[in-house]
């Protein structure tokens, strides 16, 4: 085998694993589908091996190919970390920083943070990575997190910005043709909006609310920013961050006395990255403005 392998090949190689075809790992990559097929061959024979099988639903990796997916994606990850610290000087607050955080936060409340923060360091140039697991900070998939949880490992640093409290929500609209619910017993005559197949979020709301029935959930998605959109669309009663929801004049708290949750929030980062000047200014300024968004003051 030979041992120069072209790391181009080997993105290659990720996109088709991604996309299950050559045509649609062609139309990611923006080349044409012989290229494709054509950097892929060219591995195959480095490799000395067979990297995927043709089946009636497109390509099907081998167990090689499926064996060198991790090392591949470590390769990928090391190569974005590397871009991310090239795109300036270490000294200077200019460069690219990667976010990993939830959906919603990154959807709903982070966008609105960040503007203030673009003012003040335009050359920073910021990389949301929406995503409701965890990002492997010690992989470098991401320079910081925001988390609902502390993390474990050692080599990672975090910071409790508080807590996030979750409660019933409904348009308007919703509450003047449906009524305005005032006890749990009252949920059992509404329309409710909720998660569908994440587990973990419907055992949670039945140990928290267990006069609530699945049959009550008429809008079911695992997308909290869906749940929200739902919510203001006056489809139903949902759960959402205080918060955000007290933004909008057109949602109503229901039950205002029920705290149906609090979450914590966290925020993360390598301790090898605390005095990168890019890296920490974002940290020091996410810290101050999650705060103010705890507090209403967004």
């Amino acid at each position: 085998m030979n041992k120069q392998i072209s790391w181009d090949d080997q993105k290659f190689f990720l996109v088709v694993l991604e996309e299950g075809s050559f045509s649609a790992a062609a139309r990611k990559l923006g080349v044409t589908q012989p290229t494709v097929r054509t950097r892929i061959e060219h591995l195959e024979h480095q490799l000395g091996t067979v990297l995927f099988s043709r089946s009636v639903h497109g390509l099907k990796p081998t167990e090689h190919a499926l064996a060198l997916e991790v090392p591949a994606r470590a390769m990928q990850r090391a190569s974005d970390y590397f871009m991310r610290t090239a795109s300036a000087p270490l000294n200077l607050i200019a460069g690219s920083v990667r976010v990993s955080v939830s959906d919603f936060l990154g959807t709903m409340v982070l966008p609105q943070l960040l503007s203030k923060f673009r003012l003040l360091y335009p050359e920073v140039n910021i990389e949301l990575s929406l995503n409701n697991s965890s990002a492997n900070l010690l992989e470098q998939e991401a320079d910081l997190a925001i988390r609902m949880y502390p993390p474990v490992q050692e080599a990672l640093v975090a910071k409790k910005i508080g807590e996030v409290p979750l409660g019933l929500y409904a348009h308007r609209d919703y509450i003047q043709r449906k009524g305005n619910p005032t006890c749990l017993e009252d949920l059992r005559q509404h329309d409710l909006i909720g998660p569908d197949r994440n587990l973990l979020e419907r055992e949670m709301i039945r140990m928290l609310l267990p006069e609530l029935k699945n049959e009550q959930f008429k809008i079911r998605t695992d997308s909290h920013p869906a749940q929200f959109s739902a919510v203001k669309a006056a489809l139903g009663i949902g759960f959402i961050q205080c918060p955000i929801a007290n933004q909008c004049q057109e949602l109503i708290q229901v039950i205002p006395d029920l705290e149906v949750h609090r979450y914590d929030l966290w925020l993360v980062i390598h301790e090898d990255f605390r005095q990168i000047p890019k890296i920490r200014t974002l940290f020091d300024y996410l810290a101050q403005a999650l705060g103010n968004y705890l507090i209403g003051k967004i």
